[in-house]
């Protein structure tokens, strides 16, 4: 799934080719795309026509795009393989096309959304006062947000006594960070995936954040991660991330720092990627 890189890419293209833009009708030509929205595909449309759309927003891995003129931001999700594609209007519909927004201000671009298998969606919700939609209020502030608190994750890393990959993809404790980029922060921290978070101290905590923003922004600067056509910004360009991995599908290839050939566990219905020679396993006490 994208994380907040490959989402942030395409929050920006939005801002550039869709804020600001007054929504003349939309087209919801797939149900499931709007399954979360529960008044249904008509009511979807019906309130989208006429608003005019605000600056696009992010945490984390959660895009939305507020509704300027109301108390309310058009949620996307993006799933395994979903969309927001800014398109000439006279291009070809995408085969998986599910929503199509059409704008009034005769700039012959429009919005839509592809989904080849059908998991995201776009849905309409009411914001709460810090301007988040409502169904996302929960979720932790990001590590390169400027009010992100350093210490208090630290302290949550404490207290929540668990292992740090788990820690890491607790969006309720920081967001926007996967499987792929947690591999390779743990691996520029030289840091073990099983490794117990009540063990960390401040230094290591600020030691693991900093890596964990240089590799988010690293791959910001190409444009996230693309192993397929599946993640592209707004105009269907791949970002090239991937190809400087140190970590993430590694397996049995030299570790860039020593040599020792990188391995692969099953981890939660996922993967890690780790160097058994700079990444040390914990101890399993007796």
């Amino acid at each position: 799934m994208p994380e907040l890189p490959e989402v942030e890419v395409v929050r920006r293209g939005l801002e550039r080719w869709v804020a600001h833009r007054a929504v003349a009708d939309a087209e919801v030509l797939h149900p499931r795309a709007v399954r979360r929205h529960e008044a249904g595909a008509d009511d979807f449309t019906h309130r989208l026509k006429g608003h005019r759309v605000g600056v696009p927003r992010r945490r984390g891995k959660y895009l939305w795009l507020p509704l300027e003129d109301t108390n309310q931001s058009v949620l996307a999700h993006l799933g395994m393989s979903g969309q927001l594609l800014v398109q000439p209007a006279s291009a070809p519909d995408e085969k998986h096309l599910r929503i199509r927004v059409r704008f009034a201000d005769g700039l012959g671009t429009e919005l839509r959304f592809v989904d080849q298998r059908t998991f995201g969606g776009l849905s309409l919700h009411d914001n709460t006062l810090d301007g988040l939609p409502d169904v996302i209020a929960h979720i932790a502030r990001d590590p390169l947000d400027p009010l992100f608190d350093d210490e208090a994750f630290h302290q949550a890393l404490r207290r929540k006594r668990t292992t740090i990959k788990r820690a890491l993809l607790d969006q309720s404790l920081i967001s926007g960070v996967g499987n792929i980029y947690a591999d390779e922060a743990l691996w520029r921290a030289r840091v073990h995936y099983e490794r117990p978070t009540a063990g960390f101290t401040r230094p290591r905590t600020a030691e693991l954040l900093g890596h964990v923003r240089d590799v988010m922004n690293a791959a910001l600067a190409v444009g996230g991660t693309s192993f397929d056509s599946l993640y592209v910004n707004v105009n269907g360009e791949s970002g090239y991330f991937d190809r400087s991995l140190d970590a993430y599908g590694r397996e049995g290839l030299p570790c860039k720092r020593c040599g020792t050939p990188m391995r692969r566990r099953p981890w939660m219905n996922r993967s890690s990627y780790f160097c058994p020679t700079c990444q040390r396993a914990p101890r399993v006490s007796s």
